[in-house]
């Protein structure tokens, strides 16, 4: 791996123990493999600072946005989040929390921070169609899918940027950054979506784990469906598809994989146990 530095940098005395482990870190650890996929991944921020500075994102955007008051929603979301948390294997300190907010979208922040809209409740339908939203975000945490944009960003900012932020105090370019690499809502800074490889990825790893989890993962090219024809005819795109985009060939790829993710998860079609109801019937109210 070519590291580039600059002459203030190779020639400073002062560049300190922090800039020297963080060079070494860079060139002897930058790289991983993604769960279930295997795909090798760069990676040099580390994870205890990701699951840091996502549990106080987490908090700053619940206490500004305002939690739901729905306690049949809360309760859903809490129910199905657990089950996809413990299909995953991830030992985080999960947390799912409902925003009071008609916004149809959906986040994960690092440590197991799940955030789900109001708004976004009626088109998922049921449980399952929940169940594809939490697991396709809970893959992304699992995938580090966060950590691996702002590596790239570290790397293609250079060294300096990278020292600097680890040799300063600065909470509020931390907030900022993670937001950017988490797509988190627009109203909290300028969104750097994740690339199409990191969708499809989420949406393959989220399908493996809702047959972990007893939910049937077909239900995912659903709800996408559903996703895109509740906002046909023009009108400006939801931000949960202008960070997470819904077209033909991402249902085509959710159904052309279906067979691969019962496989990885260990089950086949006949095995998978269907929960698409809430304690008061088959939908949401």
């Amino acid at each position: 791996m070519r590291i580039l530095t600059s002459r203030r940098f190779v020639t400073s005395a002062a560049i300190g123990l922090p800039a020297l482990l963080l060079i070494t870190a860079m060139l002897s650890a930058g790289c991983q493999e993604a769960p279930i996929t295997g795909r090798r991944q760069l990676m040099i921020v580390p994870k205890a600072n990701e699951a840091k500075m996502g549990a106080t994102t987490f908090n700053q955007i619940i206490a500004e946005e305002g939690e739901s008051q729905n306690l049949q929603y809360k309760d859903m979301v809490n129910r199905v989040g657990r089950r996809i948390a413990a299909a995953s294997g991830e030992s985080y300190e999960w947390e799912f929390r409902v925003i009071g907010s008609d916004v149809q979208n959906a986040f994960a922040l690092p440590g197991g921070k799940v955030a789900v809209y109001e708004g976004i409740m009626p088109i998922c339908k049921d449980e399952a169609g929940l169940a594809t939203v939490i697991s396709h975000e809970v893959a992304h945490v699992m995938a580090r899918h966060g950590g691996e944009r702002l590596s790239q960003q570290q790397m293609v900012n250079g060294i300096g940027m990278a020292i600097d932020k680890f040799t300063t105090k600065a909470e509020d370019r931390d907030r900022k950054l993670m937001e950017q690499a988490y797509g988190v809502a627009s109203k909290f800074g300028v969104i750097l979506p994740y690339s199409r490889k990191h969708e499809l990825e989420a949406d393959y790893i989220g399908m493996v784990l809702m047959a972990k989890a007893g939910y049937d993962p077909a239900a995912a090219a659903d709800f996408w469906q559903r996703m895109t024809a509740a906002h046909a005819g023009g009108a400006a795109p939801p931000e949960f598809l202008s960070t997470h985009p819904s077209d033909d060939r991402r249902i085509a790829e959710l159904r052309r994989r279906l067979p691969e993710a019962l496989a990885a998860a260990g089950q086949g079609a006949e095995s998978v146990e269907t929960i698409a109801t809430t304690p008061g019937g088959s939908t949401m109210q």
